[in-house]
């Protein structure tokens, strides 16, 4: 034989060639696998979408989730969206405004939405609840700074709604997630906790500015005194962060 086999075969440009279709694919897959939850499209309104993608929907894959808590299959088991939520459209396209039909904290809707999360705890690596309560576990203490416990709760309007009675810590990464107080007979009864991003904690009081004294009733509650789930934690942060916009109408206004 006078000529090697590949004498007239150019491989660097089927390396080419080949590398590019398995980038096309790679990128077809990656696609397919992240429609496995949101899909199929819906429109503002939650009505299906008249235009799916270009993409086809994945097959069911189903998951086995650690810790004993049964299987997902998506994308046809992921949880479903939340239904009948009290928005308008402001226009007649898709793309415009959406604006609340009743009260927005207490409907969970524009910057007080949440999601629908499971309503179990999360867990850690060892299938224990991530969030505990710091008055139930002794080998906790505050190491820095002023522990809130004791101290007043004030409102956006100045008003004392409470008084801090306990921190709520995620025990794998040592920090506190949540203050708990208890309402004033005035505001409410019971107990309530707010996320200690949306909470100041000065020398003398706790300042809660997102909401006023009147809205500390209505903060969603858990259902368990032990233990905080995932929905619950939605719910409460969503109210808080909503009060930002909606619990003074003058905070919807233009700011200059």
């Amino acid at each position: 034989m006078t000529e090697t086999f590949f004498g007239e075969f150019d491989l660097a440009s089927l390396t080419l060639w080949l590398f590019y279709g398995f980038f096309a694919l790679l990128i077809f897959y990656i696609q397919r696998e992240n429609m496995r939850e949101g899909y199929p499209l819906e429109d503002d309104e939650g009505n299906a979408s008249s235009n799916e993608g270009l993409f086809p929907l994945p097959q069911d894959k189903t998951f086995k989730l650690p810790h004993g808590r049964g299987e997902v299959t998506v994308p046809s088991g992921q949880n479903p969206e939340r239904a009948d939520i009290a928005l308008k459209r402001t226009g007649p396209g898709n793309g415009f405004p959406l604006e609340p039909t009743g009260d927005p904290m207490l409907d969970g809707v524009g910057p007080a939405s949440w999601a629908p999360r499971r309503d179990v705890p999360e867990l850690d690596g060892h299938g224990h609840p991530k969030l505990v309560a710091m008055s139930k576990k002794e080998v906790f203490a505050v190491s820095a700074g002023k522990d809130p416990r004791g101290l007043p709760v004030v409102s956006g309007d100045g008003e004392i709604v409470g008084e801090v009675t306990d921190m709520w810590i995620d025990e794998p990464e040592q920090l506190v997630r949540y203050l708990e107080y208890r309402l004033d007979s005035k505001w409410g009864s019971g107990t309530r906790i707010v996320p200690l991003t949306l909470a100041r904690i000065w020398s003398n009081q706790v300042k809660v500015k997102s909401i006023y004294a009147k809205h500390f009733a209505t903060v969603p509650v858990q259902a368990s005194s032990d233990q905080i789930t995932m929905l619950e934690e939605e719910k409460i942060s969503a109210y808080y962060g909503g009060g930002h916009l909606y619990a003074d109408a003058a905070r919807q206004e233009p700011q200059i």
